[in-house]
């Protein structure tokens, strides 16, 4: 292997640098017609990492009279998916701002990343609507799912 592609694929994302991870399913009706896993599907598998993350109660995430909403989102491609197959999505927290944060997601299958995506979440009040900052409790709680990569 040259020294650029064992690099290359040293620096690619490991799933081990996710701390939270689900599972999904290809389907047959994810295909676009060039046969492969259509780009905005690759949204969805994200949304699903995320929603499988903040939903779950177990994982003490969900903060009081609050709900975090997306306002950004980009996705790099590295690799087609095809059908059938399965996905793993991988989720972590990269970085915390005022009221918002950032997620770092990964896809895999087989082993290999097809695909990093991040997204800006903002925490709102849900009475208000509003953007409401984060409590250094709240940071602290969510500390744990710190993405463990480079």
């Amino acid at each position: 292997m040259s020294q650029s592609r064992e690099t290359q694929r040293k620096s690619e994302p490991q799933l081990a640098d996710y701390p939270h991870r689900v599972n999904d399913v290809i389907r047959y009706g994810d295909l676009d017609p060039q046969g492969h896993v259509n780009n905005a599907v690759f949204a969805t598998y994200f949304e699903s990492g995320r929603v499988a993350m903040f939903r779950n109660e177990d994982l003490s995430i969900g903060v009081d009279n609050a709900t975090f909403v997306l306002v950004r989102q980009e996705i790099d491609f590295l690799r087609e998916l095809r059908w059938p197959g399965d996905v793993v999505i991988g989720t972590a927290l990269a970085a915390f701002g005022r009221t918002s944060f950032t997620v770092a997601q990964a896809i895999f299958h087989d082993g290999a990343c097809a695909a990093v995506g991040r997204a800006t979440m903002v925490m709102l009040d849900t009475t208000t609507r509003r953007p409401r900052p984060l409590a250094p409790a709240e940071i602290a709680r969510l500390e744990q799912w710190k993405h463990r990569g480079a």
